[in-house]
C-alpha cells in the first residue's frame, strides 16, 4: 500500500488528540495507560510455485511481522502480525495475501490475552483438582 494513501497515524505519527501538548479539554494518552496493540495470527499456505524463501524474505521487510513459524499441518506457516491500528493490521494481512506468494491466508485476530496466573473463580479454586492448582 502506498504511504500516500495512509493517514498520518498509520505511517507512525500519533493519532489526533494523543499528542503530549494537548489542551486541557482534549483527550490525551496518559503515561500509566498501556499502549494498545492489535495482533493477528495468520495461517499461511504457500502457492504451488512459491518458494518458502520468498515468504521469509517478505516477512523480513514487513514492519508488522513479529514472529513466524513453519508448521507441520494443513498450512505451511503461522505468522504473528502486530500493529498500532486495525486498519494497518488489515492491510498487513491483505499484503501478505497479495505479495508473499500465499495461496491461502486465514487471519485469527487476538482479542486479549488469557490470565493464566490466577483461577477464574476463587470459590472453585479450593475444589479444583491438583493439576489445576497454581504451582506459585
Amino acid at each position: 500500500m502506498s504511504p500516500w494513501r495512509m493517514t498520518r497515524w498509520e505511517r507512525g505519527d500519533l493519532p489526533p488528540g494523543t499528542d503530549t501538548d494537548s489542551g486541557p479539554g482534549e483527550p490525551a494518552t496518559g503515561a500509566d495507560e498501556p499502549e494498545r496493540r492489535h495482533e493477528a495470527l495468520v495461517s499461511v499456505r504457500l502457492g504451488p510455485s512459491a518458494p518458502g524463501s520468498h515468504l521469509v524474505e517478505y516477512l523480513r521487510h514487513e514492519p508488522c511481522a513479529v514472529a513466524a513459524w513453519w508448521i507441520a499441518a494443513d498450512v505451511d506457516a503461522v505468522v504473528r502480525l502486530s500493529a498500532d491500528s486495525m486498519t494497518v493490521l488489515h492491510r498487513a494481512v491483505a499484503d501478505l495475501r497479495l505479495r508473499a506468494g500465499v495461496e491461502v491466508a486465514v487471519a485469527n485476530y487476538v482479542l486479549r490475552a488469557l490470565d493464566l496466573t490466577s483461577p477464574a473463580d476463587p470459590r472453585t479454586a479450593k475444589d479444583a483438582p491438583a493439576w489445576v492448582v497454581s504451582v506459585a
